[in-house]
């Protein structure tokens, strides 16, 4: 929960606190903390980053997830899918 993420403290190491179904928090040594979600397209493994911590809450990045693995169960691939909605969004 968000309570025990805003306790986390920064160590010497990158750390991932693992959250389900890919989704996991990666705590860098110099205190940031960024949401990925590890997922399968093709066979392949990929991640793809969800934003930041406290600008993305555990719950938001729990709904990110879900709408990725929607578009995985329509073997649409997500980063492509990125992409295409950034093309579309710049002049």
């Amino acid at each position: 929960n968000d309570s025990k993420i805003r306790k986390l403290k920064s160590s010497s190491r990158p750390v991932k606190l693992s959250d389900s179904h890919g989704l996991y928090l990666l705590v860098n040594p110099g205190g940031s903390r960024i949401w990925y979600l590890k997922y399968r397209f093709n066979g392949k493994e990929s991640r793809v980053r969800l934003g930041a911590y406290p600008l993305v809450s555990l719950a938001e990045a729990r709904q990110q997830r879900d709408g990725i693995r929607k578009l995985l169960a329509q073997n649409i691939n997500p980063a492509q899918q990125r992409m295409a909605e950034k093309a579309a969004c710049s002049p």
